[in-house]
């Protein structure tokens, strides 16, 4: 458990400081992680802030959406378009720390065009520890800390949450009285649908990921996972109809975690994993076989790069 009143009150205090009077900007994507760090931000500093969502293409679905939804009250809501840009510079990556620096960069190029047209100097991110662990650690680059360019045009980074675990931001969340909908959803990769592709992200790649894992999603509610989500691991041959198709791999993933350094693989029911197989084959026709990922954190990673 976390002192939530005294975390609330000095991340407030800290950003008010840090900002003083001048404009910013925070990278907002609608996760539990950037949401809390909003609001901690509109608290501190109120009109003075910019929220900006950039839909990369590489979203869960809905997201857009949602965000605007959630988000309404803040007046100076940026909705910025985006996706075109992001699947030209990942055109042809195919390593993983590769796709993270790439969609790092480009994040914090869109974050510096509307900084510019706004005037603000600082950059507000939801940054947590893990994050910080991960990428300091090796293990992977975060687009919000490995991943960040060398040249970033901004005066400060200021990041509200950056001592917290997953568990103590949806406690923050919760005494910010954030809805249900943002405080205790499912974590998402800050790079988004890209992580779950192996090899060259694409837009038909990233679709049937987007599909798959909001059948995931909905399928497997009821388990209350940590984190489950589907991903594109290559192609294979399958028979739809009387028609050999050579179509994607998906991999269903669920794991149980309390902060995400580790996680345990959910051991789910046979009538549940042939439920998601049919309705992931049955509505995506370009998906020739579902398979189901045992691996526990470690070995694996929870997402698949």
């Amino acid at each position: 458990m976390v002192d939530t009143d005294t975390v609330i009150e000095d991340a407030v205090e800290e950003i008010a400081n840090a900002l003083g009077d001048d404009t910013a900007i925070i990278a907002l994507s609608g996760g539990v992680d950037s949401s809390t760090a909003a609001a901690l931000a509109y608290e501190a500093v109120g009109e003075q802030l910019v929220p900006v969502y950039v839909d990369t293409g590489l979203m869960r679905k809905g997201e857009t959406e949602g965000v605007r939804e959630t988000f309404s009250y803040m007046e100076s809501l940026r909705i910025v378009e985006a996706s075109e840009r992001f699947f030209d510079a990942l055109a042809g990556v195919t390593d993983p720390e590769e796709k993270r620096k790439v969609i790092g960069e480009q994040f914090i190029r869109e974050f510096e065009t509307v900084a510019r047209e706004v005037d603000a100097d600082y950059l507000v991110q939801g940054t947590i520890y893990p994050d910080r662990i991960e990428s300091e650690g090796n293990i992977k680059s975060h687009h919000n800390v490995g991943g960040l360019p060398e040249a970033v045009d901004f005066e400060g980074i200021v990041e509200p949450v950056r001592d917290l675990y997953k568990d103590e931001v949806r406690e923050v969340a919760r005494a910010l009285d954030l809805e249900a909908v943002v405080s205790e959803r499912m974590p998402f990769p800050g790079p988004g649908l890209a992580v779950r592709v192996i090899g060259e992200v694409t837009p038909e790649k990233v679709e049937v990921a987007r599909e798959a894992t909001a059948v995931v999603e909905d399928e497997l509610e009821e388990y209350e996972p940590w984190q489950a989500f589907a991903a594109v691991l290559g192609k294979a041959t399958g028979v739809k109809g009387d028609n050999r198709v050579h179509g994607w791999v998906v991999a269903v993933r669920s794991v149980e975690s309390r902060d995400g350094m580790t996680a345990r693989a959910q051991e789910l029911d046979w009538q549940t994993l042939q439920r998601i197989q049919s309705r992931i084959t049955g509505t995506l026709d370009n998906v020739s076989r579902v398979v189901y990922d045992v691996t526990h954190k470690p070995p694996a990673t929870i997402e698949y790069e």
